[in-house]
């Protein structure tokens, strides 16, 4: 397998430019400098803080407890990231008194770095050997485009495909359709019969960033030196005005995301189809139940036919928080959560863990049909499409702010003030006023 090697990329190759202002300017070696000797066993037994917000993670945790008498994992859980754990962990970080480890998705990573908050996990020796048990690009999210470091262990990964309501679409003569432009066409016949294509989210961000990747662009890059931000390149562009044409003639829905409303949407069969990651399957087998077994996944549309690109919604690693006085028994933990068949049987089991390791997408779970989707091999398809992603995509160091600042422009764009590709333009220059507010180099 050969690991990512750009040069560009997320790559913290002068930590001390790129960190904010007030933090550390220790080099990218994170205080441990990838030297092997920063990670050595205790020789005593440890007791590891573990803060994770996974359905069910407490159930791996105890498999690995009873078999590991020397090394105990206290696991707290919390709500996701962006919904308080990150800020939990910042404050944590600056009163000194982190967990041993936690959960972190990869767009956020960065902003971890970037603060100074991570353990270099190159350091230890196992790590380092099991870059190549995970998925290509998995493992560029966590080197953040590096050679030498590595700031998590991938957990999971978000492979985006098509869910669509196969009934419907049969009834209807309609075929499903494989572009965007087809999508298109298709979003006219399903109008014209009182339904929609889809939900166009206001708030899912991820999502749309999603889209962006697939199609080949990318939001932020880094030369070592500084940041360029693109949230308004051609591609970018190109995505927000395709959705901005069936949002204007009033080809898609509007709900918010994650509501009864929603929901109802997916349940009553208004709206017959969802281009979401992989972990999409439980959120419509629970938010629209009536609808068992008329469900099916294809591959997303393409940009042009014949081609085959994937993009990714979410997706999480384990990290090690600095200052941790286990660095060792931390890393053996989290690639053992992460590595390990009854690890990612029990994640798979308890939360749909969708794994990061080639071996993990061959569970026997991952294989058979599944029953809400007329039986169809479902997992199939999205591995297909995790070996489509595009491993050049980068995350910048303020994605929480840049999130929030395209949520508001597109609230805007749904109801009439403004656009999409207005809203990627105001959180452009957003983005680049806060990482200056952080003296944080930009390329302009």
């Amino acid at each position: 397998m050969q690991h990512m090697k750009r040069a560009v990329g997320v790559a913290l190759l002068t930590a001390g430019v790129l960190v904010v202002a007030g933090c550390s300017a220790s080099g990218g070696d994170s205080g441990n400098g990838g030297d092997a000797g920063a990670c050595e066993p205790a020789g005593e037994d440890v007791t590891l803080s573990f803060t994770s917000w996974i359905p069910g993670i407490e159930d791996a945790v105890a498999i690995w407890n009873e078999a590991n008498p020397d090394i105990q994992v206290e696991v707290q859980t919390g709500p996701s990231g962006n919904a308080g754990t990150y800020q939990n962990f910042f404050n944590q970080l600056e009163a000194g008194n982190a967990p041993d480890l936690g959960q972190i998705e990869y767009d956020a990573l960065p902003n971890f770095r970037v603060q100074d908050g991570l353990e270099n996990l190159a350091a230890c020796e196992d790590v380092v050997a099991a870059g190549d048990q995970f998925v290509d690009w998995t493992w560029g999210q966590v080197t953040l485009g590096t050679e030498d470091e590595v700031y998590g262990i991938p957990q999971d990964s978000g492979p985006m495909a098509l869910f669509y309501r196969s009934d419907l679409f049969e009834e209807n003569g309609i075929e499903v359709p494989t572009t965007w432009e087809e999508y298109r066409a298709a979003a006219e016949q399903i109008r014209e019969l009182g339904g929609y294509i889809t939900n166009f989210s206001q708030t899912d961000i991820n999502q749309f960033a999603g889209f962006v990747w697939q199609a080949g662009g990318e939001w932020f890059a880094n030369d070592g030196e500084a940041w360029t931000v693109e949230l308004t390149d051609e591609t970018s562009v190109k995505v927000a005005d395709y959705w901005q044409d069936l949002i204007e003639n009033d080809l898609v829905s509007t709900y918010p995301a994650w509501t009864d409303e929603w929901n109802n949407a997916y349940n009553s069969g208004e709206v017959w189809t969802w281009n979401s990651a992989v972990w999409g399957a439980n959120s419509i087998a629970s938010g629209a139940p009536d609808t068992a077994g008329n469900w099916r996944v294809a591959q997303g549309p393409q940009w042009e036919a014949g081609e085959s690109a994937a993009g990714n919604w979410g997706g999480s690693s384990i990290a090690v928080f600095k200052g941790t006085d286990h660095l060792y028994e931390a890393a053996k933990f989290a690639l053992w959560l992460n590595t390990s068949e009854e690890a990612l049987t029990s994640l798979n089991e308890t939360a749909a863990i969708y794994p990061a390791t080639t071996a993990g997408l061959e569970l026997p779970a991952l294989q058979e049909g599944v029953e809400f989707y007329g039986d169809q091999p479902i997992y199939e398809i999205f591995a297909a499409a995790a070996s489509e992603v595009n491993p050049d995509f980068v995350w910048g160091p303020t994605m929480t702010q840049t999130y929030a600042d395209v949520s508001d422009g597109f609230k805007n764009a749904v109801s009439g003030s403004g656009t999409l590709a207005d809203a990627l333009a105001a959180a452009q220059e957003s983005t680049i006023a806060a990482l200056e507010a952080q003296s944080i180099p930009v390329s302009q």
